[in-house]
């Protein structure tokens, strides 16, 4: 793997560097145990480019959470020109996902993400809005809550390249 310096988001400029804007720390390299799981699954899809991620996302969703419809469109230029895809991996239990054209959750296509399933988007589809409508409650599964002590809830990863 290469070891390619991760990036931290300012949220405040929607941008990513090397350093956590609130103290200046650098950014941590993604794992490459994680990069390993993202490459495998980017390489599934050969219809995407390969990404060598320096950007991974991660969020916790309780049964409560949500997320609205948005785009991921912070990368750089040559990234979304490109078509780059992000990678997100579900962990824990499952949420409700929409995705389309615009932001009207009304004419979204709404599938579900289980514990362990990998969603890709990239080429034509990176930049379609997407978001969580609800987790659904105590559908993780048990081998997982059982070995890991997982929190109700969902776990996401998003993997993506600058």
């Amino acid at each position: 793997m290469d070891d390619v310096t991760g990036k931290e988001r300012d949220p405040t400029t929607r941008s990513y560097g090397p350093t956590r804007p609130f103290d200046g720390a650098q950014a941590p390299t993604i794992p490459d145990a994680f990069k390993m799981i993202a490459q495998t699954a980017n390489s599934t899809a050969s219809e995407f480019p390969q990404i060598n991620p320096d950007i991974c996302i991660v969020n916790y969703y309780t049964n409560f959470g949500k997320l609205g419809l948005h785009q991921d469109k912070d990368e750089s230029e040559s990234s979304l020109t490109k078509g780059l895809p992000f990678i997100s991996i579900s962990i824990g239990d499952t949420a409700e996902f929409l995705f389309g054209n615009t932001r009207d959750k009304d004419q979204a296509t709404k599938i579900n993400l289980e514990s362990g399933d990998v969603l890709i988007l990239g080429g034509e589809s990176r930049l379609l809005f997407h978001g969580v409508s609800r987790v659904k409650t105590d559908t993780a599964p048990s081998w997982l809550k059982e070995e890991t002590g997982i929190r109700p809830g969902r776990i996401n990863l998003t993997f993506r390249q600058y």
